[in-house]
């Protein structure tokens, strides 16, 4: 390509390169596979301005991405920056995930969604979740205990002692209240029975939800296996690593900028905090924000009367003034929730650059995409800190149709709920829990365990490890809404946890004061 081809391209694509990059990708031919280039870079890094120094940080990635279509035409090598002419826009869609990290300073993006657009047919989701399975077939297959695993349709109708894995297809209580329940592999369906005579193994079974997948060990035949063990894929750390720095990490998130419940006078406080040159402060270098900046538009019924600023574009260049406050050594790291304006389906892509586009601007900002996993404080001796972040529209769901959780009414202790899907490996194991948007990969699947698990939407503070992963959940940043006073709502505000990577220390910092005069619980009401 020429150099007034490639202009154009970024252009249309809103980039802007640096001259010395012009010259290395000219060798590119396919206007195509360099547009899609430039919307990946900018995808994963948040940045309009794609520098030399970007393309040498992550040189790597970008090579294996390449390199991987290079091999599909019989290349065994390339040169960076040097790309076959053979290179086509037919070989994208086989590598849609060929890069998945994106490194800036101390902060790695190892899983960021990003999705080609295209018209979704039945395939995709039988693709989608017999990807799935076999993910978490291999996770379970680690486990010795599933001794004589094998496939359903190797059964014979001999009584025998085995262990399968299956994903449950249905569940019924019979008339003597044992649990039957119907799960399947890629060669078949079994009927699996848990006995009300194993009073632990019932309660364990009554928490299994649809589409998850299990290993289960006991006794039977082709037609019927009557369970002794069950074995969930949870996520599990051997330790609680520590880093060599002490750096803080802080983590908040639904701030619904833009209602008129905004609790703004605290907010500012928290950012004076920021701010501050004091010790504590100055150890403060990421800050994760877990979705819902702004309030949105139309999100709930009857939304507008509760709306201070009603147009989706203000709404997000008032935050971003409010955030371009913050010191520009602290890393800012955004992912979208259900009131930023993007697809409901999850995973859900990068905040809309059309209405988000002061967040762009800001030189300490990251943009991922709803879930997300990033690598933090990793330096020489210490591979840092893996993070999940994901916003939790699925949570409502389990809180309300699992019973255990149903039991604890964890919509007020969402960290519970946190702990449920680790244990299940899956942010929305069943397919009713949320809206998804199938592809080849599971973008939901918790396939490498996270250090920290921190996710937002139900309002409420929580903390709490599981299997030594931390869970934190945020509060928010919102008053109390007459939406929310209906469904019986008693959120946490201004609740920040401040996590120490040296010592693993977690301080839970209070910046609400009342000072903004708006209904905070439901017991000031009464």
């Amino acid at each position: 390509m020429n150099q007034e081809e490639i202009q154009k391209i970024c252009i249309e694509k809103n980039v802007l390169l640096e001259d010395s990059l012009i010259k290395n990708l000219s060798s590119l031919e396919d206007p195509l596979l360099f547009g899609f280039l430039l919307d990946k870079l900018k995808s994963l890094s948040g940045k309009k301005f794609i520098t030399n120094n970007l393309f040498e940080k992550n040189e790597k990635i970008i090579k294996k991405f390449f390199g991987k279509l290079a091999l599909k035409k019989g290349v065994n090598e390339i040169e960076f920056y040097k790309f076959p002419k053979e290179f086509s826009i037919k070989n994208l869609k086989k590598i849609e995930k060929s890069i998945n990290s994106y490194e800036e300073g101390a902060v790695k993006v190892l899983a960021s969604s990003f999705s080609m657009g295209k018209k979704l047919e039945v395939k995709d989701f039988v693709y989608h979740f017999r990807n799935r399975y076999e993910d978490l077939k291999e996770i379970l297959n680690e486990k010795e205990e599933l001794e004589n695993l094998v496939s359903i349709n190797k059964l014979s109708n001999e009584k025998q002692k085995f262990s399968v894995i299956g994903m449950v297809y249905s569940k019924k209580i019979t008339k003597n209240k044992n649990i039957l329940l119907e799960i399947e592999d890629l060669t078949g369906k079994l009927n699996v029975l848990i006995s009300s005579s194993k009073e632990g193994l019932l309660k364990e079974s009554e928490d299994i939800t649809l589409d998850s997948v299990i290993g289960f060990k006991g006794v039977g035949n082709s037609e019927i296996l009557f369970a002794n063990e069950i074995f969930f894929p949870e996520a599990y750390l051997s330790e609680r690593k520590k880093s060599l720095s002490e750096e803080y990490a802080l983590f908040i998130g639904d701030i619904h900028y833009g209602s008129k419940n905004f609790l703004e006078k605290d907010f500012l406080n928290f950012l004076n905090f920021l701010n501050e040159e004091t010790p504590e402060s100055r150890k403060i270098k990421y800050l994760f924000i877990v979705g819902d900046l702004v309030t949105g538009i139309g999100n709930y019924p009857n939304q507008e009367p509760d709306l201070k600023i009603k147009d989706l574009e203000g709404q997000f260049q008032k935050i971003a003034e409010l955030l371009g406050k913050i010191r520009k050594d602290i890393k800012i790291i955004i992912s979208p929730g259900n009131h930023d304006c993007v697809r409901l389906m999850e995973p859900q892509p990068l905040l809309d650059e059309k209405y988000a586009w002061p967040l762009y601007e800001l030189e300490n900002v990251i943009l991922l995409g709803n879930p997300s996993m990033v690598n933090i404080g990793e330096m020489e001796g210490f591979e840092g800190f893996n993070v999940l972040i994901y916003h939790g529209f699925s949570f409502p769901f389990y809180a309300n149709n699992i019973p255990k959780l149903i039991e604890e009414k964890t919509m007020n202790q969402p960290e519970k709920i946190m702990g449920y899907l680790l244990k299940n490996r899956h942010l929305a194991p069943t397919h009713a829990s949320t809206q998804f948007f199938p592809s080849e990969k599971d973008g939901l699947l918790i396939k490498k365990t996270p250090d920290i698990f921190v996710s937002g939407h139900t309002h409420k503070s929580g903390a709490a490890y599981f299997n030594n992963v931390l869970a934190l959940s945020v509060s928010s940043w919102e008053g109390l809404t007459p939406y929310q006073e209906k469904f019986g709502n008693k959120p946490d505000h201004c609740k920040v946890p401040m996590f120490n990577l040296k010592t693993r220390q977690i301080k839970i910092l209070d910046f609400e004061t009342g000072q903004d005069g708006i209904k905070l619980s439901s017991e000031e009401l009464k």
